[in-house]
């Protein structure tokens, strides 16, 4: 018979027998995990799939057909010796050469001795005799005649194993063949079915763990067809590979600057560059050092792709150009979409470029958040954003050949990255510029190589051409340094330092409207400036009556309010809804599924607010796109009042305009005063107005002398707080409210008699 032996390590289990020290046989049970642990259960299970036995849960006992069919070929007689054992073999598994008839009879017969001198009487021997017979013919009947050869057969158990069970397999191990079994709730069972252990032993597994939920016979198989898939996805591979970093000396552009044949000589591999360079060595020197590199490159025949202030998403033209069906897993679509990477100048750049893709995909396909949609999108915005840049990089490629990708201001977003990450697997260099030391978007890759400068310095775009090169003095940059000392994190800030704004309406009482009105709004409650945006504390209230009756001081506390960033509105409706407006007919074309069309809105020929600053007309249109996510406005998306708002916002008059335009967030913000002393009411487009310079940052308050709803009728929700004041007085005559100029300032005896009230 064969031994039980011990392993050095689990690669043994697939050495031939004469490889094997004496007879030895490998009898070995699982009970913790690690990576390793997995690797060897994929390559065991298709062993025993290929060539022995895989037992998912338990070996079922033989059922009145089985047992029917034992006694009518072999009798119900019973001998307890191994020479009868041997007989009844040779009659029952024919296959079955001498030399394993024998071991098997052997082994079997110590198997019953033991059974025998543990108190069994002849009948349950008997009994067990048969459920051997039975098992040996209906579940192991494939490895009978194999036992003991020089190729071992396989059996992997799954499950926790009972006494018996583990007496067939030790009488199958002894006859020759290797068992494994894999026991995810660890040790106890067994332990109940061989407390001494004698009958296998336990794999060591260094830092091993829990089993993952994966690992079952089932996950296995489902694994082992996973890879057959991706392996399926690959087609044929690329006979090169890429060197990435391994022989640069991290001199950076320097490096990028060496020809093929100057990083190394392995014909089977390509040499290219995957770096950023954050911060600058010298900022004097900077925009001068970038150029001459691009230089030296075209100089050198190098192809060079520059992109600018991020790389811009993929077009619905672009998308339409990638060919597309409908996927039931993430293989397929890998599968399918890969059909679109063609380069008709050379086979094996494909090939690189067909094994980044799936590669880059099948990596996305672990991320947490990514579900069989999204990844269909992250896929075709690679292959768009491959498709736009192929030509520039790859045209005329021929090994050794390598291009040069730069992306400036580093990776914005994730589709950056996935592209940057796909490139530095194919035989291009590619240079990651991050002047600024601002990271928008965290690039993870192991192969990436970072270079970080002490200094910092902003770069609008790459100097390609001598009248773009611009040097600053030293004069210039300790200016700029003196700036970020000054206004980073020390609660001052430089004119107009933040282009975006979110406004938070303040609850105050009435008495703390006059307190905050005319102070600037970083000294307001709520302040807070977070990266590039600002929160903006506004007043947004409604005040009714008019306290102890008393109108003359009711009008000069409202005067009190008319700063020179004021607009008071005492004609309501202040806009008509048949004043003339332009947008109204093109309203329709700047909204769809619930997205305002920005860039069509600026391209529109119509389009008024193109004098604006930049960051005014984003700062606009984004309040606008904040209206219709908040629908404040009733109506809005039940009877087309949505394009009403579109074109109102797109109408604002000239004088709002400019106190838009010279709005700085951390300082004063503008105000608005609606002053309403009859029965008339707010118009839809006064709402519209109301409601979008609340959301832009303006204070506004109504003054409501009567009490009445006035104000109401269009709002969604009150979005206001109101403060009743005292007395409902009607038929009010506002008296003129002359605005003070910019630089006016209160005499202090104004201040301490409150005159020109």
């Amino acid at each position: 018979m064969f031994k039980r032996i011990k392993i050095q390590n689990t690669d043994d289990f697939f050495l031939p027998a004469s490889k094997r020290p004496g007879k030895g046989v490998y009898f070995y049970r699982i009970n913790r995990y690690n990576d390793s642990v997995g690797d060897f259960l994929i390559k065991i299970y298709e062993t025993a799939r290929r060539f022995g036995v895989i037992i998912e849960g338990r070996i079922p006992n033989p059922d009145e057909k089985n047992l029917s069919y034992f006694e009518e070929v072999m009798g119900l007689d019973f001998q307890m010796g191994e020479t009868f054992f041997s007989d009844r073999l040779r009659k029952w598994l024919p296959r079955m050469n001498e030399y394993q008839r024998r071991n098997v009879a052997a082994a079997m017969y110590a198997v019953l001795d033991l059974l025998r001198q543990s108190g069994k009487n002849e009948n349950m021997l008997k009994n067990a005799y048969i459920k051997f017979m039975c098992w040996l013919y209906y579940k192991f009947e494939r490895i009978a005649n194999h036992l003991g050869e020089e190729e071992l057969p396989k059996i992997l158990y799954e499950g926790e194993i009972t006494r018996y069970e583990l007496l067939m397999l030790s009488v199958l191990s002894e006859a020759g063949c290797d068992v494994i079994l894999l026991q995810q709730k660890g040790d106890d069972a067994y332990r109940r079915a061989d407390p001494q252990s004698q009958y296998s032993d336990v794999l060591p597994v260094p830092d091993g763990g829990a089993f993952p939920a994966a690992c079952s016979l089932k996950g296995i198989q489902q694994e082992i067809r996973s890879r057959m898939d991706r392996e399926r996805l690959y087609g044929t591979k690329p006979r090169l590979q890429n060197c990435t970093n391994a022989w640069i000396e991290g001199k950076g552009l320097s490096d990028m600057l060496k020809s093929p044949v100057e990083r190394g000589s392995d014909p089977n591999l390509f040499y290219n560059c995957f770096q950023r360079l954050d911060g600058v060595e010298d900022k004097l020197t900077y925009a001068n050092e970038l150029y001459r590199f691009q230089a030296e490159l075209k100089r050198a025949g190098r192809r060079v792709v520059i992109i600018d202030g991020g790389i811009a998403p993929p077009s619905p033209e672009e998308i339409r150009g990638i060919s597309r069906k409908n996927y039931t897993t993430p293989e397929q679509m890998i599968l399918d979409l890969s059909a679109n990477i063609r380069f008709a100048g050379d086979a094996e750049l494909q090939r690189l470029m067909h094994k980044a893709f799936v590669d880059r995909m099948l990596e996305e396909k672990q991320a947490a958040d990514t579900n069989l949609s999204r990844l269909t999108n992250k896929a075709v915005s690679l292959l768009c954003l491959l498709k736009r840049y192929q030509a520039g990089l790859f045209s005329g490629w021929k090994a050794p050949q390598i291009g040069c990708f730069i992306l400036t201001n580093d990776c914005r977003n994730e589709t950056d990255a996935l592209l940057v990450r796909f490139l530095s697997r194919l035989p291009t260099d590619v240079l990651l510029l991050n002047p600024s030391r601002e990271h928008p978007y965290e690039l993870q890759d192991k192969l990436l190589y970072e270079i970080h400068y002490p200094e910092s310095v902003t770069l609008e775009r790459f100097p390609t051409g001598e009248g773009e090169l611009a040097a600053g003095t030293a004069a210039y940059h300790a200016e700029r340094e003196l700036d970020t000392i000054m206004y980073q994190d020390s609660g001052m800030y430089r004119n107009q330092q933040y282009a975006r704004a979110n406004t938070v309406t303040l609850k105050t009482t009435y008495e703390e409207i006059a307190l905050l009105w005319d102070q600037e709004v970083k000294y307001r409650p709520n302040f807070d400036t977070a990266e590039d945006t600002v929160t903006v504390p506004v007043l947004f209230a409604k005040v009714s009556g008019v306290r102890d009756g008393l109108a003359a001081q009711y009008w000069a506390g409202i005067k009190e309010l008319v700063t020179p960033d004021t607009l008071v509105i005492q004609n309501i409706p202040f806009i008509h809804p048949t004043d003339p407006n332009p947008m109204k007919a093109h309203a329709a074309e700047f909204f769809k599924n619930g997205r305002l069309l920005k860039n069509r809105i600026k391209e529109h020929p119509a389009y008024p607010y193109g004098f604006l600053r930049e960051e005014v007309q984003d700062h606009i249109l984004d309040k606008l796109q904040l209206m219709l996510t908040q629908k404040p406005i009733k109506g809005m998306f039940e009877n087309g009042t949505e394009y009403t708002v579109i074109a109102s916002v797109l109408n604002l008059n000239k004088d709002i305009l400019r106190m838009i335009q010279r709005f700085d967030f951390t300082k004063k913000n503008p105000k608005l005063i609606f002053i309403l002393t009859t029965e008339t009411m707010l118009s839809l487009e006064d709402t519209i107005l109301a409601a979008f310079l609340n959301r832009i940052g303006f204070d506004i308050l109504f003054f409501v002398p009567t009490g009445y709803q006035s104000v109401e009728k269009y709002f969604h929700k009150r979005g206001m707080e109101e403060h009743q004041i005292g007395d409902y007085m009607y038929d009010l005559k506002v008296p003129g409210f002359k605005k003070p100029s910019a630089g006016a300032k209160t005499s202090w005896r104004d201040k301490i008699f409150k005159r020109g009230r």
